[in-house]
């Protein structure tokens, strides 16, 4: 069996009158993320780890941001459509470990519905996803609640 590790990294600014979806889901805030998309940066970082284990590039390559098609996009089809992408090079998925860098709104007690969400979108075990939430303790933009940030890594297999 080859194994891979891929990482990813995705970043977007919270705006008034944009919804905010995250990990798949819709949550209750004040603000949501600005993006060409859905702005879900937690997807948007999967699918970047996904790609780069599988040596595709990255999600902007793929789906890239001047593209009509994927104005308001749902990032849950860029997800399903990534792992397509990695299935077709013949690689499946072992593992996704992720961190979610956000000062509001708390995501704890969402974990679960992302976990689930994400897991019937690729076809793989909730408990193959593992989402941590943290805070950056008030500093730099996270801090100031102008974006949130997301990292990835995941493990692939062939």
């Amino acid at each position: 069996m080859k194994i891979r590790v891929g990482f990813g990294f995705d970043v977007h600014q919270l705006v008034e009158e944009r919804e905010l979806w995250l990990g798949g889901i819709l949550l209750e805030h004040t603000k949501g993320l600005l993006g060409h998309s859905d702005a879900d940066v937690l997807i948007h970082a999967i699918c970047d780890a996904l790609l780069g284990a599988a040596n595709m590039r990255d999600i902007g390559y793929h789906f890239p941001d001047t593209g009509a098609e994927f104005k308001n996009i749902d990032s849950k089809i860029l997800l399903k459509d990534t792992v397509a992408l990695i299935a077709a090079k013949g690689y499946g998925i072992g593992n996704i470990d992720a961190t979610v860098c956000a000062e509001q709104p708390k995501l704890k007690a969402h974990i679960p519905a992302m976990q689930e969400t994400l897991a019937a979108v690729m076809g793989i075990d909730a408990d193959d996803i593992s989402i941590k939430a943290t805070t950056t303790e008030k500093l730099g933009f996270t801090g100031r609640q102008e974006g949130i940030s997301a990292y990835a890594t995941v493990l692939i297999h062939k």
